[in-house]
């Protein structure tokens, strides 16, 4: 159905190759169909469009219609052939053009940047559609209020999330500690060496689920078997990190500075520890709570600076007399 919907819309911006071409002071030739004429475009406007670049063999090079998604820029004076400005204040909203820019104007004085699918003297072509046109101030305003309605949806999931999170640990009878960022956790095991410190590097081993039981990863075998988690060419082994390094997510980060060496533990890590807003693949939905069993089996430590002292301020001297009344 894409597909389709694809072709129809290549076929709409296709425009009458014996039509003459008008020529833009810069060299960009130009050819403009409105349909239902209404003011031209103007500098500041906000604009919505779809386009489809193609090279002059007809290769198609970009297409928000593959893409699924219309450009939306503002326009502002034109700093390059290629970025359209001085033909979109030709044009109205509903109106189609199919534009070519010399290859040679757009690289011009850095040639050497030229991709290899251009060729010197032809024309890069644009069909363009205008869906849109908005005052800045209206454009800010809808931005605003789309942003107010994903921040509104959000902390109403954050309240779904913490209320899913408290349910598991009074089902589950845990007795998690919590850290002042919202990271729980509970030591299972503790072991008897120093914490790592930022730096050093860390090996763990680990099995990672939803709140709602989907395991999702795993670096043990039995775990990741048991799961019927599918994971070609994985070495089932302790994955290894420098602690500190953003390689991880938050919550891990935090919570193994908690741990000794040795210690086994499980993290309750809600979604502002973990991946937020975002979806990771399919089992790790927007505003998700992870919970990983895990191992710290090993650090490697490295040398660290050491911690500065705090200097004491000694006290003055002079002691401060005290008078003891006789008894009368």
């Amino acid at each position: 159905m894409k597909k389709i919907v694809y072709l129809l819309a290549l076929t709409a911006l296709t425009f009458n190759a014996s039509a003459q071409f008008k020529k833009a002071d810069n060299g960009v030739q130009y050819q403009i169909i409105s349909q239902t004429p209404g003011r031209k475009l103007a500098p500041n406007d906000v604009i919505t469009f779809n386009v489809v670049q193609k090279n002059d063999k007809d290769s198609v090079l970009f297409s928000t219609y593959k893409q699924g998604q219309p450009v939306k820029t503002q326009i502002r004076a034109t700093n390059n052939p290629a970025d359209l400005m001085n033909i979109f204040t030709l044009m109205s909203v509903n109106d189609s053009a199919c534009v070519k820019v010399p290859v040679d104007s757009i690289f011009k004085g850095h040639e050497e940047q030229m991709p290899p699918n251009f060729k010197k003297g032809s024309d890069v072509v644009f069909n363009l559609k205008i869906l849109k046109a908005q005052t800045l101030e209206e454009a800010m305003a809808e931005r605003n209020a789309a942003m107010a309605k994903i921040k509104a949806e959000g902390e109403k999931r954050k309240v779904e999330e913490a209320g899913l999170l408290a349910k598991y640990i009074a089902d589950n009878k845990l007795s998690p500690k919590t850290t002042a960022s919202g990271l729980k956790y509970i030591v299972r095991e503790a072991g008897a060496k120093p914490k790592p410190l930022n730096g050093d590097t860390v090996f763990v081993n680990y099995t990672g689920r939803t709140i709602d039981g989907k395991v999702f990863d795993s670096s043990i075998e039995a775990d990741a078997k048991a799961a019927g988690l599918q994971q070609p060419g994985r070495t089932y082994e302790p994955i290894s990190f420098a602690l500190g390094s953003h390689r991880v997510i938050p919550g891990w980060d935090e919570g193994l500075a908690l741990l000794n060496e040795g210690s086994k533990a499980t993290f309750l890590i809600p979604s502002n520890l973990g991946y937020g807003d975002r979806a990771m693949g399919d089992d790790i939905k927007p505003y998700s709570t992870l919970i990983f069993d895990l191992e710290l089996v090993k650090v490697v430590r490295v040398k660290h600076a050491p911690a500065t002292k705090t200097p004491v301020k000694k006290k003055s001297g002079v002691r401060k007399r005290t008078t003891i009344k006789k008894k009368s």
